[in-house]
Formats: structure tokens, sequence, C-alpha cells
């Protein structure tokens, strides 16, 4: 018999848990003496040949031990063949099991792809033995989902979102995780939807997961959070008159001043997390919290229960245009909210959709190639922390805007978001926060108000890096995923040949783009916009918003997402 061992019975977290060791046939390998403990499996070679050695070394360097939260599933496969040696074609038939793993590829960090690792046995109920005992390690897992609510936009990006779905489905269901799959069939459905359930249905799934793009995140995102999250302000004044409108304040984790009125659902959700698959074109949100745009890694991802924390900003349109009377509108974005340039662009593309991806380059020259500017007054939150360190390096920074453009001044050390990142899991210290619209409110000892005012060219707020295919770093390397701060840009009047510049360094490797004299970037809680003039188009996260004036703050690790953060 090629199959043998013993089985001693240990207590794991109260539980009775039997660890294994057998000599059974692994694919490709040959005789190998495989072994369960609470930490996951190992195997060596049984036989020391030479053949089996090089067959070692030829299964793409294949691991000797598997964690036990890498694997997402093990299976019978019932009786078939099974490879002595990858040398050889050599087979033998026999009862067969397979174990399931996600792990990072070797060539591609971020990359994740699945393995199957396939033993055989004569004895059949050796296999099965292995398998409950691997699935009781499994079902112990914390943090793993077993039901989800999963919505597919059929159109986004090049409408791949059906095809990416299909790619990865039977991932789910081989981890056995049921999933409620909706193909959207009108635009704004998963919004409807994920606003009307009720809080004890939602309450049932451990998170819903949009197969699409960064805009059909944030219909869901929005659909999610705007029937549940409270907004307060007082009633509209008249528009003669001075007055301070107040969106409820949320600038802590611990904070519970957010929970759903009548429901045990709230927010922060220490359990409840959301997931995307990728298909849009450009897919931001998950290249900044995975580090791939791949659909298989983000499956692999949320199978597997990866957790991180992600800021998201609440955005008060306080009028849509010059003339409109004050009538407040919250909506939610994940990554980014931009104005001028960023607003143009992405109103100018709605003209285009069928040309899919593409419509972004091509309306994107277009208004490029307009060159026009907008007056506006911003006022953001700075901390006078951060204040009396930037007024020293005020000095060093006026020199070096003092050499020609195209020497770019010395980089500054920046602390990129990754796996594990120490600055998104730093608790916040501050207490509440409170974001006028029209007139900045009285500093405090911590934090005071800033105003701008100027023709710009455009109006940047990037709560995440933003990293995409076409700006590799982002537009703000160094943004984190949940630290509680947005980065605002603004990018002043400057001839086209700067603002040329400033565009070719976002979509290089290792640029410099904030480094420059028309740019000023703030990293802020929060930031109130008035528009000089009529049109007022804004994008949030790839969608278009109008608004003549807003405000926005960030609220630290509102949600969290199935996935681990970028590995590079």
């Amino acid at each position: 018999m090629k199959g043998s061992g013993d089985c001693p019975a240990t207590e794991l977290n109260g539980r009775e848990f039997q660890t294994l060791s057998t000599t059974l046939i692994l694919d490709r390998v040959g005789n190998v003496v495989l072994s369960l403990n609470p930490d996951g499996l190992r195997w060596s070679v049984s036989n020391q040949s030479e053949s089996s050695r090089l067959a070692v070394n030829l299964i793409s360097k294949c691991e000797t031990d598997i964690e036990i939260p890498g694997m997402y599933a093990a299976e019978l496969i019932n009786w078939g063949p099974v490879h002595g040696s990858v040398l050889t074609n050599a087979k033998e038939y026999m009862y067969r099991f397979s174990v399931h793993v996600g792990q990072r590829s070797n060539s591609q960090p971020s990359i994740w792809v699945p393995s199957v690792f396939t033993f055989g046995s004569e004895d059949p109920q050796i296999c099965q033995t292995w398998v409950n005992q691997i699935n009781i390690s499994l079902n112990r897992e914390m943090g793993r989902p077993k039901n989800l609510l999963v919505f597919v936009h059929p159109k986004s990006g090049k409408g791949n979102g059906c095809k990416n779905w299909e790619l990865v489905a039977p991932i789910f269901s081989r981890a056995r995780i049921k999933t409620k799959v909706i193909v959207t069939e009108r635009a704004g459905q998963a919004h409807d939807m994920m606003s009307s359930i009720t809080n004890s249905e939602l309450n049932s799934y451990d998170g819903v997961v949009a197969v699409g793009g960064d805009g059909f995140f944030n219909e869901i995102l929005n659909g999610l959070l705007a029937s549940r999250l409270k907004a307060r302000w007082p009633p509209a004044p008249d528009d003669n008159q001075s007055h301070e409108y107040i969106v409820e304040p949320f600038d802590h984790v611990e904070d519970n001043s957010l929970i759903s009125e009548g429901s045990q659902f709230s927010l922060p959700n220490e359990w409840f997390r959301l997931g995307i698959i990728p298909a849009g074109s450009t897919d931001a949100v998950v290249i900044c919290t995975t580090g791939a745009r791949d659909p298989m890694t983000s499956a692999l991802q949320i199978v597997l229960g990866k957790r991180v924390k992600l800021d998201i900003a609440q955005v008060v349109r306080w009028k849509m245009m010059s003339t409109s009377k004050v009538d407040p509108f919250v909506r939610y974005a994940a990554s980014f909210c931009g104005y001028g340039f960023y607003g143009d662009v992405i109103a100018e593309s709605e003209k285009y959709r069928w040309m899919g991806p593409k419509r972004y380059d091509y309306a994107g020259t277009l208004v490029f190639l307009k060159h026009r500017t907008y007056e506006a007054e911003i006022s953001y939150l700075e901390s006078k922390a951060q204040s009396m360190t930037s007024s020293d390096s005020e000095k060093d920074m006026s020199s070096s805007r003092k050499r020609t453009i195209w020497r770019q001044p010395k980089r500054s050390e920046k602390v990129a978001c990754r796996v594990n990142c120490q600055v998104c899991d730093t608790k916040s210290t501050s207490t509440t926060l409170q974001i006028p619209t029209l007139f900045p409110s009285q500093d405090t000892e911590e934090t005071r108000w800033v105003k701008t005012r100027g023709r710009y060219l455009s109006v940047g707020a990037a709560i995440i890096s933003c990293r995409n295919e076409r700006a590799p770093d982002g537009l703000v390397a160094e943004a984190h995923l949940s630290d509680g701060f947005l980065h605002l840009i603004l990018i002043k009047d400057c001839p086209h040949a700067l603002y040329l510049w400033h565009l070719t360094q976002l979509a290089r490797k290792g640029g410099n783009p904030l480094e420059s004299e028309f740019v000023e970037h703030h990293k802020t809680k929060a930031f109130t916009f008035t528009s000089s003039g009529k049109e007022s188009s804004w994008n949030l996260d790839g969608e278009v918003f109008q608004a003549h004036q807003l405000s926005a703050q960030v609220l630290r690790g509102l949600v969290s997402l199935f996935a681990s953060g970028p590995d590079a």
C-alpha cells in the first residue's frame, strides 16, 4: 500500500485536532511524506533519488510548506492518474485528493496565482481522512467569507464584467462560498438595491463584491452609505445670511455615531467588507489595495479573507450652480475628487462611451488643448504641527523653485503604503472635526483653516495614491489607504509646456509631478471649495458630479475591503 500513517490527537482552541503523517504520492514529484499540523501542511521527498530531487526543483520551486492561511479548499477527486515524476511519463491510477492554495507569483509579487497539489493513495479512506482534517483546519480560519452578494457590471470597461466573473467564479465555488450574483441591467441599479436592502438582510452577508470599475464600486459604496450614515445640518438660511453648515463629524474608528438606527449594522464594521473584481477602464482602487489589476488576485484575496481599511471622503454639495439655493446633497468617494481639467475630461468622455477606455485619452487631449483655467476659492484644514514643520522647509523649497523646471529638485523621502502599513495601523488621536461650506470655522489649538484664491487648471483631492496604468506611482505616491488624510493638489495657471511636463511626470515611474512652482500640495483632513464661474464639473471616482460649492472631509477607515494591500 502506497499510503499509510498515524493520527495522534491534540487540542487546538479547545477542540480536538488530529495531526497526520502519511506516505503518499505527490503528482509530478513522487513518493512524499505529507504531514498536517496546526500551522499547515509540510511534505518531504521520501526516497532521495536523483530524479525526485530534480522533480522538486522543476515544479516552479514548489513550496514544501503550505500554511493554512494560504489554503482555500481540499477536495476528493476520486480514481485517476498520478504521475510519479515530472521527468517521466510514468503514471499510476489511484484514489486522489487535491489541496488548493492561493500564493504570490515568484516573478510578480503583487500577482496572486491559484496552485493545486494533487496527492494519491491506493486507500480511499486515507484520502477522505486528509480532506476531512484539512477542511476542519480551514473552517477554523477566522475572517473568511461564507456568503457574498455579487454585482456584475456587464458593460464596464471593455465589457469584460461577465467574462471576468466567469473566470473567478470557480474559486468561490471551490471555497464553498455562497454567492448571490446580480448582473445589472441599467445604470444605478446596484445603488438602488444597496440603498433599499434591509439591514437584517445586509447582515446575512459577509460582504458585497463589485465586478466592474471604480465608478461601479462608487455606485455600490454610495448605495451602502447614503442611506445609513447620518449627515445633519440646520435648516437652510436665506442666501443673504452668513451661516455655517456642519456635517456630523467623524474622525475615529472607535466613533459609534454612525450606527444605523434600529439595526446592529454599524460603520465602521468589524466583519463586513467590500470586494472588487477589476473589470473597468482604470481600476485604481484595486491597484492601490492589492497592487495588481488582476481578477484572479482579487478573487483569491477575497476567498482567503484578507482585510484592509479604507478612508472615504464625505463630499457635500451645497450648491449645484452659482444661482442655486443652498441644498445639501451628500456623496462619498473612495479614491479621487477632481475639478477643472479632471472634471472636464470625465464630462467630455461621456460623449464618447462607444470608444471604451480609449475615450479618456481622446477626451484628455481635447481638454488639454483648450487649456482652460478656473477661478475658485479654496479653504483647507491644516494642523499647526504640520505648518510649523513645513515652514522650516519653505526656504529650501523656494530656492529649489528658482531652478528651471527641467532640472528636477531632489525628491523627499516618501513612505509608500504597503502590506501591514504602520502608518495606516496607527490610531488617530483626533476627536472631532467640523466642516463648513462657505465660511471657515474658528481655528482650534490643533488646527487652523487656510484660505487661498486664484486661477487653477485643476483642483484634485486624492484620498489614496490613485495608481493606475497611466500613472504608475499615482497622483500622490505617498498617499495611504487609511491614515485619515487626503492630498489636495492645486495646479495654478501656467503655460502649456509646463502643464504638459506635469502630466508626463505623472505618467512616468519615479516622476516628480508635485515638486513644481505652479503646484500646491496640501495634506489635509478637509477642504471647502467655491467656484467663481458658472460651470462646475467634478470627477468623483470616475463619475460626473456637478457642484458649484462643496466641502469634503475624510472618514478614516470607514469601510474595509477584501484586500491585503500592495506589495510593491
